[in-house]
C-alpha cells in the first residue's frame, strides 16, 4: 500500500525542497486498445495536470520522481526516462497556482514559494495498466487514466509536455522496451500492433507489420489463445532476448 502523499504547499517557505526546480511525469499505460496517460484533477477547481512534484534537498532527482510515481500508482521499479527540461519564462502562471491553493484552504501570500518561477524536468514512464492502484495526491480529488487523443485541457504548459513526451516515445519505437513495459508478458500480434499505432498516431498495414515483427527476431511465439469464440485463435507472443530495430 502506498503511503500518504505529503502536501508541500502547506510549507510556507519551501525550505525542504530545492528552489525553483520541479518535475512532471507523463505516465503511459496501454488499456488493450488505447494509449492513455495519468492525470490529476485538482480539488474543487476542475483543473487537470500531470502528476509531478518537487525535489527534496537530500534527494536525488531520479529518486524523487520514482517516489512520486510509486505513491500515485502503487508500483515500484517503474521504467522511466528523462526526456526534456521546460524552462520558458512564461510557463508559470501565479493565478492558476493561487486558485489551486485557495481551493485547498492554503493562504496564497504573494511571496509564497509556489508562486515563484519553476523549471521542470520532465520524464515519461511506461507501466502495466492493469497492475496500477491509483492514489490522488494531497491536493487532488482524483488520479485517473485519459486517452492521449482525448485529453482535457491541462494547466500551464502541461499540454506541451505531453506532446514532447509522445515525440520522444515515437523516436524510441525501435527499442523493444516500449512494448515490454506496456504489454503483459504474453500478448497477441494485434495488441502489439495497437501499441505501435497508438504511439505513432497512424494505422499500419497488418500483414506488413506482422511480417516485419516476425522477421526481426524480437518475438517468441507461443501456443494459440483459445477463447471459445472463434474457430481460429490468435497466437500469443513474448519478447525474445535478441534486440533488433524494426521501424
Amino acid at each position: 500500500m502506498s503511503r500518504k502523499i505529503a502536501n508541500p504547499a502547506k510549507q510556507a517557505d519551501g525550505k525542504d525542497y530545492l528552489a525553483h526546480i520541479a518535475y512532471d511525469s507523463v505516465v503511459f499505460g496501454f488499456s488493450g486498445d488505447k494509449l492513455k496517460i495519468l492525470l490529476m484533477e485538482y480539488r474543487n477547481t476542475g483543473l487537470f495536470a500531470l502528476p509531478g512534484g518537487f525535489v527534496g534537498r537530500k534527494m536525488n532527482l531520479d529518486d524523487a520522481v520514482r517516489a512520486g510515481l510509486e505513491e500515485r500508482t502503487g508500483l515500484s521499479g517503474i521504467y522511466m526516462e528523462q526526456f526534456h527540461t521546460f524552462g520558458d519564462c512564461n510557463r508559470q502562471d501565479a493565478s492558476v497556482l493561487k486558485k489551486i491553493m485557495k481551493a485547498n484552504g492554503i493562504e496564497a501570500e504573494k511571496d509564497h514559494w509556489l508562486l515563484d518561477r519553476f523549471i521542470s524536468v520532465a520524464y515519461y514512464a511506461l507501466i502495466n495498466y492493469k497492475a496500477v492502484k491509483l492514489q490522488p495526491d494531497a491536493l487532488s480529488d482524483s488520479c485517473d487514466w485519459y486517452p492521449v487523443d482525448a485529453l482535457p485541457q491541462l494547466i500551464l504548459d502541461h499540454g506541451k509536455i505531453v506532446e514532447k513526451a509522445l515525440q520522444a516515445l515515437r523516436w524510441n519505437t525501435d527499442d523493444r522496451i516500449i512494448g515490454m513495459k506496456l504489454l503483459p508478458e504474453k500478448f497477441t500480434m494485434k495488441e502489439l500492433q495497437q501499441v505501435y499505432e497508438n504511439i505513432l498516431g497512424e494505422q499500419l498495414e497488418r500483414a506488413n507489420f506482422q511480417r516485419k515483427m516476425i522477421a526481426s527476431g524480437l518475438l517468441t511465439r507461443h501456443a494459440a489463445q483459445f477463447t471459445g469464440k472463434a474457430h481460429k485463435a490468435p497466437y500469443l507472443y513474448s519478447f525474445a532476448e535478441k534486440k533488433t530495430s524494426v521501424f
